[in-house]
């Protein structure tokens, strides 16, 4: 609901003699806010509305918002953030930036050019997996150091679908209120199955001060890097959340377009960095919230539009709403494992595997270079010690593979575990584990001939595996054993080759 008329204010940022500069100034419309786009700078202005999750309705909030905005954002983006300016009315009605009353609060920010949003960057095909690894990175270091609060569990995310239901109610002329029912009621009824584990995370730490509303419009890249901006600023509470609710609203934007193999990716990552396994079960009722509030969302924009535009922001809002209820369908989780010597692939095979299994955002690929990097406290690319690969070590990698997988596949995502498997017994287990868990099993193994793999390893670089040219000569040596129950995959051909192998054999399998 508007509740001022910024008309007066509006027009004197939108034009050029308002700034030292001399060109035109471009507008961006959100449904809170609208940006001017000045030289090299932005001036964010808040719009004066009041829905049910935001109050913008007074000057005094906006100025608020805007120091919060500020404050909160500095934590990610120092370099973007650089000052509150008032625009102020002289004694003589005109408005301007040094002197008089202020009537309106702005948020200045350097500019960065659009295309350099990942938002942008998905409608281009441009999200890699290095820029994925690079932003999961930035993300858990950023959950890592945020603020803690040992609230926040289960009851905060009642409010949270609750509210969502008030805002759908507001816009029933958009959403089919069938629908909206009957996502609160499976919502509820899975919040509380895992209202125990929420709770019990709320306890442990996982409740932070985090971004709040991280999707990739919110993302940038300056000086090379992603950088998270444009926070959620105008309620704490509800950017207090659990670092998976959090993560949930990239994972579900980069899903709904297409990029689900830069989600799993992205997923798989921030798990690997992060102690957040544990959280896995809640993943499906996360993505579900967070595409239920782009769905009110989307339809306050679309009541504000008219025709064509209004038709076309519904559609969105509806399969949003569409979305929201098929995160929280029910999956039937299986384990794969991709083994085979270094140099035939498994990692390159075993993420492309990923995001086809399952629900969003696919399976937990767990790998076994990542776990031993990780049990010694180093980054995945670190590189390790001799004697970190002792047979000794190697059992204990195994051993915490098989907890992982266990526990991933009982919370109800398939697995993908990816490791060398040079011995029955491993294998064995891993057969064994899916008979105990009640999940499905495919192994595949991978072969190619020695000097392709030595040709391989030659010229792999800042990978999580340490294996080089003596360890490969070591492997050759094994007695692999019975491999009768796995199933036999050239990898001497290309990654895409590979994948469609090993996806036809998939397909084959319960």
């Amino acid at each position: 609901m508007i509740c001022e008329d910024q008309s007066e204010t509006i027009d004197f940022l939108s034009r050029p003699a308002s700034y030292t500069f001399m060109g035109p100034v471009e507008r961006i419309d959100t449904h809170a806010a609208i940006v001017f786009l000045a030289g090299s700078y932005a001036y964010k202005l808040k719009r004066a509305v009041r829905y049910p999750y935001l109050d913008f309705s007074t000057v005094e909030k906006r100025r608020a918002a805007c120091e919060a905005e500020l404050q909160l954002n500095r934590r990610t983006a120092p370099d973007l953030y650089l000052e509150v300016r008032a625009v102020r009315q002289s004694p003589d009605g005109g408005l301007g930036f040094k002197e008089g009353r202020p009537v309106d609060w702005l948020v200045v920010m350097r500019r960065f050019p659009t295309q350099d949003l990942l938002s942008a960057m998905a409608e281009r095909g441009e999200l890699d997996a290095l820029l994925m690894r690079d932003l999961a990175d930035g993300i858990a270091a950023f959950h890592a150091g945020a603020e803690l609060c040992r609230d926040g569990g289960a009851e905060a995310i009642r409010r949270v679908i609750d509210g969502n239901r008030t805002s759908m109610e507001q816009v029933a002329d958009v959403l089919a209120w069938e629908q909206a029912d009957a996502l609160h009621d499976r919502s509820i009824a899975l919040l509380r199955d895992l209202a125990p584990l929420l709770d019990r995370r709320a306890r442990e730490g996982h409740v932070r001060h985090c971004h709040g509303d991280l999707h990739l419009g919110n993302i940038c890249l300056w000086n090379g890097r992603p950088t998270l901006f444009d926070c959620l600023e105008f309620d704490p509470d509800m950017a207090t959340i659990d670092v998976l609710y959090d993560l949930a609203f990239l994972l579900m934007d980069l899903w709904q377009r297409g990029c689900r193999v830069q989600a799993s990716l992205l997923f798989n990552r921030y798990l690997d960095l992060a102690d957040e396994d544990d959280g896995i079960a809640a993943i499906p009722l996360f993505l579900s919230i967070r595409a239920a509030v782009r769905a009110h969302v989307e339809s306050a924009a679309a009541q504000a539009q008219e025709g064509n535009a209004r038709a076309a922001k519904a559609g969105v809002a509806r399969r949003y709403l569409e979305a929201a209820l098929a995160f929280l369908e029910p999956d039937k989780p299986r384990l794969v494992a991709v083994g085979g010597l270094s140099g035939t692939g498994k990692s390159t095979l075993a993420a492309a595997i990923a995001p086809e299994l399952g629900s969003a955002p696919g399976a937990r690929w767990l790998r076994s270079d990542v776990l031993r990097k990780r049990l010694h406290g180093v980054s995945p690319e670190s590189r390790l010690p001799r004697e970190a690969y002792t047979a000794e070590r190697s059992a204990q990698v195994y051993a915490e593979l098989l907890a992982r997988a266990r526990r991933t596949l009982m919370d109800g995502r398939s697995v993908v575990v990816d490791a060398v498997f040079p011995r029955e017994s491993e294998r064995g287990a891993l057969a064994a584990l899916a008979r105990e868990t009640g999940v499905s099993f495919t192994g595949l193994w991978l072969e190619a001939p020695p000097d392709l793999l030595r040709e391989r390893l030659a010229l792999r670089m800042n990978d999580a595996s340490d294996a080089d040219s003596a360890v490969l000569e070591r492997q050759l040596s094994y007695d692999l054993g019975d491999l009768a129950d796995w199933h036999r995959l050239s990898a001497a051909g290309t990654a895409e080759e590979a994948l469609s192998g090993a996806l036809t054999i998939l397909e084959g399998t319960p």
